[in-house]
């Protein structure tokens, strides 16, 4: 892992592969080896850049909530550390919500976008609560309670009955986040701003993906991503949640490849 310092943080990010330059952001409470699985179908074609999201895996969360914007900046920081200027992104989850951020405030830098798993809109009043709820709950109970409650959220029911190793190895990622650090990254999510008004801003190639048995963010949300992004499609993978990445990583790394390769 390569260590660097944005802003009041210290970010990790790891590379991997030889070829033009591909970046991908993981889900929130896991961290870069999200990846891994989906990785072997582009690594032959791309050097890939995995970030350990701020306050996940071996980056730490600086001070106060983990933002959009501070996420950006850090996303930025590792392309301007690894001297990269427009570069293809894909993220999952909040990886997608740090996707709109990056495109708001430095789109000169990027090249295509895939948007897996994730959503426009900002929380609900009575989401934003929920986080701001789980946030207390984990500095007063610790992580695992947080932890075994998401893991049923994240995996769809197929993984879930057909591959508990997939399940074992989705809380081993989780476990690397301390109570604070998931305290402030759902703090910044929670503050989230609305992202649909840009939707109709994006003039890149755009793909976007969900999982059939994605209840977070599934195919209502990705239609309506779909439906305001000029030129973008849509792909649905089958018996995955919101992992779908990890879940079915040869099907999305096959489409991830396609798509780049394309655009």
């Amino acid at each position: 892992m390569i260590h660097i310092t944005s802003g009041d943080a210290e970010i990790a990010y790891h590379v991997q592969g030889t070829g033009p330059p591909l970046v991908l952001l993981h889900p929130f409470p896991a961290h870069h080896e999200f990846w891994l699985p989906a990785a072997q179908a582009l690594t032959s074609r791309y050097q890939l850049i995995l970030p350990d999201l701020r306050g996940h895996g071996e980056s730490s969360v600086g001070e106060g909530p983990a933002t959009m914007a501070k996420h950006a900046a850090d996303i930025a920081r590792i392309l301007d550390h690894a001297e990269l200027g427009r570069v293809p992104l894909a993220g999952v989850s909040i990886g997608g919500y740090v996707l709109f951020e990056f495109w708001r405030r430095y789109r000169g830098r990027v090249a295509a976008l895939a948007l897996c798993n994730t959503k426009a809109p900002p929380d609900s009043p009575e989401a934003r609560a929920g986080r701001l709820q789980a946030a207390a709950d984990v500095l007063e109970r610790g992580t695992e309670p947080f932890f075994a409650s998401m893991v049923r959220k994240l995996i769809g029911n197929t993984t879930r009955d057909s591959r508990p190793d997939l399940v074992d190895g989705a809380l081993r990622m989780m476990r690397k986040m301390s109570a604070r650090n998931v305290a402030e990254v759902q703090r910044g999510m929670a503050e989230r701003p609305d992202s649909l008004p840009d939707l109709k801003t994006i003039n890149i190639p755009t793909l976007i993906v969900t999982g059939d048995e994605d209840t977070l963010t599934g195919p209502s949300e990705a239609e309506l991503m779909r439906q305001n992004i000029a030129g973008s499609e849509l792909k649905i993978i089958q018996h995955a949640g919101h992992y779908s990445p990890w879940e079915q990583p040869a099907e999305v790394g096959k489409l991830l490849r396609q798509f780049f390769e394309g655009t």
